[in-house]
């Protein structure tokens, strides 16, 4: 049975803490509860302990077990760490690393999963500092579901209301039993777009945002690899605990990453290549004019196809296929023509899967037996979904 601990802050909302936590163990798991002191302004220490069966730490130096320090317990015991809801408060101590109550501090000891979701006033949302905060705790592989839309406590409408419970639920429990099936393995991970120059201020792009490459590596590294990102321009970083390099064009992915190949175990081709180049990019910038303007395009190099050229022996390779169809027949001639052990097709003409968005939906298929598909899950759901498939393949 899974450890999450449930920390609660001082929003009005956390009163939805309570269903969040039977949600949670109706999934399974053993859930105890933190409340900082504001939050105690809400909901009480009986109402958890009545709930879960478990003690509720409020206090810095609260002993459930006297002689031990439950801060150091509770973060070392745990499987997931949720705050919900978290308040701007929180946001902002998590990002600088403030440890000035028991949950502060319980999340500074702790290095597992850990999943936030926010609930504020929507201006306290937009302020820079707490958009900033969500970022450097993205950048540490922190899950963040977002906060709704809607009419907050306030009267004022905007983004700030705390997503639904069973949305949030359901992504604490994908992050929740993960095995360390790729303990000592070395996985290399190309993510992001490409982007070819034009001339000295435009390029050719897609729309990569790299969102899936970032779960990968998050997923790898909670899996127990050592994970190595090549990345173009993305909108989400890769985790914290990755090695990260970063690329603009596509051959300067293909030089860094073939660095990394031979040692890799696991190689994901994630990242969106631009197929074509400019073969003489203009220096300076092209000036509008009322005549045609043409530019031709050279191939880019097959990167995935190279590094599978000069992987070692045993290595697997997965590449990746977005196609705007969910034929099926052009990923199976990526897979042959490449020399893959594995391609992964998602169609990204479907909306709310694909390109930016934060689900997806994968169908695996690999040079034996039939093709299976994910279902539509959170990015990092699908990247669970797909390694656990994956690393059965690896040798040894």
């Amino acid at each position: 049975m899974s450890n999450v601990v449930l920390g609660v802050t001082g929003s009005i909302a956390a009163y939805r803490a309570a269903d969040l936590a039977r949600e949670l163990m109706r999934g399974g798991c053993t859930v105890r509860v933190c409340l900082t002191p504001s939050a105690e302004k809400f909901v009480t220490r009986v109402l958890f302990e009545s709930l879960t069966g478990q003690p509720c730490l409020v206090w810095a130096f609260d002993e459930p077990e006297a002689g031990r320090m439950a801060h150091i317990d509770w973060a070392r015991q745990a499987d997931l760490l949720v705050i919900a809801p978290a308040t701007a408060n929180i946001l902002n101590k998590l990002a600088a690393g403030v440890a000035d109550d028991m949950l502060s501090t319980i999340a500074l000891a702790y290095t597992g999963p850990m999943l936030v979701a926010p609930a504020m006033n929507p201006a306290m949302l937009a302020n820079d500092t707490t958009q900033e905060s969500l970022r450097r705790l993205v950048a540490r592989g922190v899950e963040i579901v977002q906060p709704a839309e809607g009419e907050v406590a306030c009267g004022e409408h905007g983004q700030g209301k705390l997503a639904s419970v069973s949305e949030i639920a359901s992504a604490a429990l994908a992050l929740i039993g993960w095995t360390r099936s790729l303990r000592g393995r070395r996985v290399l991970i190309t993510s992001g777009p490409t982007r070819e120059p034009i001339d000295s201020v435009r390029f050719l792009s897609n729309r990569s945002s790299g969102k899936m490459g970032a779960a990968l590596a998050k997923a790898a590294l909670w899996m127990g690899a050592e994970v190595t990102v090549v990345t173009g321009p993305t909108s989400v970083p890769p985790p914290l605990g990755a090695s990260v390099v970063k690329v603009e064009t596509a051959q300067e992915m293909l030089a860094a990453a073939s660095e990394e190949a031979p040692a890799a175990d696991l190689i994901l081709a994630v990242a969106a290549v631009a197929d074509y180049r400019v073969a003489e990019p203009s220096r300076g910038k092209i000036r509008r004019t009322a005549e045609d303007l043409l530019l031709r395009l050279v191939p880019n190099p097959d990167v995935v196809a190279e590094l599978g050229r000069i992987a070692k022996p045993g290595a697997v390779l997965v590449g990746f296929a977005a196609e705007p169809t969910d034929d099926l027949a052009v990923a199976r001639e990526k897979l042959e023509r490449k020399g893959l052990h594995f391609i992964a097709a998602n169609d990204v003409s479907r909306p709310g899967i694909g390109f930016e968005s934060d689900e997806n939906e994968l169908v695996l298929i690999g040079r034996q037996g039939p093709p299976e598909r994910s279902g539509t899950l959170s990015k990092i759901a699908c990247a669970r979904w797909l390694l656990e498939r994956v690393a059965r393949a690896l040798p040894g």
